[in-house]
C-alpha cells in the first residue's frame, strides 16, 4: 500500500511541476510574442482555467506527501519527504499571499478595462511564479530521491 501511495504521490506532483514549468517557460513566452490584446486574453483565459485546477491539485499533493510521511515515517527517506512537504506547504502559502491575489485580478480583464500596468503586474507574478516553480521542482526531487 505505502508503494502505491508513493508512486501516485510522486506522479501527481510530478504532473503539476511540468504544468508549472510549461506555463512559466513555454505558454506564457508563447503569449509574451503575440500583440497585447491577445496576450492579455490568453493570460485572462489561463488563469480563470488554471486557476480552478490548481487548488485541487497543490493541496491534493500536499495531502498525499503528508499521508505519504506519516505512512512512512519509519522507513528510509522520510526525511526526505517531510522536507518535500514543507516546500509544498511554502508553495502553497506563496500561492495564497502573492500569485492568487494578481491571479483574481487579472482573471477579470478584458482589453478594455485592464489597468494602465498590466504587463507590470504581469511579470511580477512571473518573478513569483519562477521563484513558486523552483520550490515545487526541488520538492519534486526529493521525492523521487526518497524513492530511490
Amino acid at each position: 500500500m505505502l508503494n502505491a501511495l508513493e508512486i501516485v504521490t510522486t506522479v501527481l506532483v510530478g504532473l503539476m511541476v511540468g504544468v508549472e514549468f510549461s506555463v512559466a517557460f513555454v505558454i506564457n513566452r508563447i503569449l509574451d510574442a503575440l500583440p497585447d490584446d491577445s496576450n492579455q486574453r490568453g493570460r485572462s483565459h489561463g488563469g480563470r482555467m488554471l486557476g480552478a485546477v490548481m487548488p485541487v491539485w497543490y493541496i491534493g499533493s500536499l495531502v498525499l506527501v503528508a499521508l505519504w510521511a506519516v505512512a512512512g515515517w519509519q522507513h528510509d527517506g522520510a526525511g526526505l519527504v517531510v522536507t518535500a512537504g514543507g516546500l509544498l506547504v511554502l508553495s502553497v502559502v506563496m500561492s495564497l499571499l502573492l500569485l492568487v491575489p494578481i491571479n483574481n485580478q487579472s482573471k477579470t480583464w478584458t482589453t478594455e478595462n485592464r489597468p494602465a500596468d498590466w504587463k507590470e503586474r504581469m511579470n511580477r507574478w512571473d518573478r513569483f511564479h519562477y521563484v513558486r516553480v523552483a520550490v515545487i521542482v526541488t520538492a519534486f526531487a526529493l521525492l523521487v530521491t526518497a524513492l530511490a
